[in-house]
C-alpha cells in the first residue's frame, strides 16, 4: 500500500533528511474551498515546512521550527496563527534552529522541547512568553518525533527516537520549579505518535515501532496507582498524526485518514477526508473548528496548508 511505503520513507527522512519543496501531490485548493464533510483552505502558513512543533494558547496556534527541503535542513521560524482572524503573524525566531520537537503551552507560556538542531539531537527547552525567548532545564534525555501534553500544570513528554531506536521514557517537567522528573515509562517504546489529555488522563495514540505503524493506544491517569492502560484501538494504524481533543471527543488525523474517538460509544468512527493528504502534521481545535496545519504530502513534499472543519 502506498501510504505506507511513503510514511516509512518520511520516518526515516525525519533522522536522515526531509521533504522536497516541489508542488504539492495534488495541487493546493483555493481557500473557501471545500468537499463533502465540509473541510475548507485556511490561510497558509508563510513558507512549507513540516515537523513543526506547535502548540496552543486560547485560540492562537504557535508553530515553531520544523524542516524544510531535501535535506532536512531545520528552521528556526516561529509565528502565531490567530483562528478568529484566519492570519499568520511572524514572530521573534528560535534561538536555535529546530526540527521534530515537541511543543506545550502552560500558563500563555509556549514551551518548545528536544528536537534536531545542525548540531544533532538536543535537550533544550524554549520557553516564549510574548516578549521573547528564555532558555529553560534541559530534558533529563535528548529526544526528537517525541510529544509533549499539558496537563495540571506540568509538561508530560512522551516515548520518542534518539540513538538509533525508540524510547518508553515518561520525563515530567514542572515550569514553577523549572525542575523534571521521571514518571512511570510507557508500555512499550514508542515515537510518532499524537498525545492529547482527555478526561484528565494521557493518551498515547498510535506511533511506529519498529516497522510496525500502530493501532495501539494507551492511557495514564496521574496519580493513580493503576499506571498505563490499553485504551481503544484505533480502526486503522497510524503514525506521524496529530490529535486534538473536542469535549468528549478526540479527533486524530494522518494522511487521507481521519478518526474519532467518541467517549460514549467508547469506539473510533471515521470522518471526512481532508483536501490534501498529509503526514507530520499538528492538529487543533478551537472556536467550534478544527485545523490541521503543516506537514508533508505522501509524495513527500512540504506543504504550508491549513484546512478548517467546522465541528
Amino acid at each position: 500500500m502506498r501510504w505506507r511505503r511513503a510514511s516509512a520513507a518520511l520516518l526515516a527522512a525525519a533522522a536522515f533528511g526531509g521533504c522536497s519543496t516541489g508542488d504539492d501531490e495534488a495541487a493546493a485548493p483555493e481557500p473557501g474551498t471545500s468537499v463533502e464533510g465540509g473541510w475548507t483552505q485556511a490561510a497558509s502558513m508563510s513558507q512549507r515546512r513540516s515537523y513543526i512543533a506547535a502548540a496552543q494558547v486560547d485560540r492562537d496556534i504557535y508553530a515553531a521550527g520544523g524542516m524544510v527541503g531535501e535535506t532536512g535542513r531545520p528552521l528556526a521560524t516561529f509565528a502565531r496563527y490567530d483562528t478568529s482572524r484566519d492570519r499568520w503573524e511572524t514572530l521573534r525566531p528560535l534561538p536555535v534552529a529546530t526540527r521534530a520537537a515537541a511543543a506545550a503551552a502552560v500558563g500563555g507560556v509556549v514551551y518548545v522541547i528536544g528536537g534536531t538542531t545542525p548540531q544533532g539531537n538536543t535537550r533544550a527547552v524554549w520557553a516564549w512568553d510574548g516578549s521573547g525567548w528564555r532558555e529553560r532545564a534541559p530534558m533529563p534525555a535528548a529526544r526528537f518525533n517525541h510529544a509533549a501534553v499539558a496537563l495540571d500544570g506540568r509538561i508530560w513528554v512522551l516515548g520518542g527516537y534518539e540513538g538509533g531506536r525508540e524510547h518508553a521514557d515518561v520525563f515530567v517537567f514542572d515550569p514553577q520549579a523549572d525542575l523534571w522528573r521521571r514518571s512511570a515509562p510507557l508500555p512499550r517504546p514508542t515515537h510518532a505518535f499524537g498525545a492529547v489529555a482527555f478526561g484528565r488522563e494521557l493518551w498515547v495514540i498510535g506511533g511506529r515501532r519498529g516497522e510496525s505503524i500502530l493501532r495501539e493506544v494507551w492511557t495514564y491517569a496521574p496519580g493513580r496507582e493503576r499506571g498505563w492502560r490499553r485504551g481503544p484501538d484505533l480502526a486503522e494504524a497510524m503514525e506521524l498524526l496529530g490529535a486534538a481533543v473536542v469535549e468528549d471527543e478526540i479527533h486524530a488525523v494522518w494522511e487521507h485518514v481521519y478518526q474519532i474517538y467518541d467517549a460514549a460509544e467508547g469506539r473510533w468512527r471515521q470522518g471526512p477526508r481532508p483536501l490534501v493528504t498529509r503526514h507530520g502534521l499538528e492538529v487543533f481545535a478551537a472556536g467550534g473548528a478544527l485545523y490541521t496545519v503543516g506537514g508533508c504530502t505522501t509524495a513527500l513534499r512540504d506543504s504550508p496548508i491549513v484546512e478548517r472543519l467546522e465541528l
